[in-house]
């Protein structure tokens, strides 16, 4: 079983490209680190104060995957850096 997230993220305090890259990778190498999931920028590359990340977990149990992923934006959503603006869950 596959799980994937998709979280949308508004990150206010970024006033160049360099300050986002900075807050990205740092809320990404958390999160990997933390919850053992893969981490990528999916969306906004080009943009200040957006940011789409994708996170994926490979698991044999869906209670797993809901539990991982409500810890992961509990955990982003902490952060005071960024804003969560949307997500999704899918489970394959």
């Amino acid at each position: 079983m596959v799980g994937f997230c998709q979280i949308d993220l508004f990150i206010p305090a970024c006033h160049s490209l360099k300050e986002k890259r900075f807050a990205v990778k740092s809320i990404k190498t958390r999160v990997l680190n933390k919850f053992n999931v893969s981490v990528s920028e999916l969306d906004g590359q080009d943009k200040w104060q957006r940011v789409v990340l994708g996170i994926a977990l490979v698991t044999n149990d869906q209670k797993i995957v809901d539990s991982t992923f409500s810890k992961i934006l509990h955990f982003i959503d902490n952060d005071g850096r960024v804003e969560i603006i949307d997500h999704f869950i899918d489970i394959l």
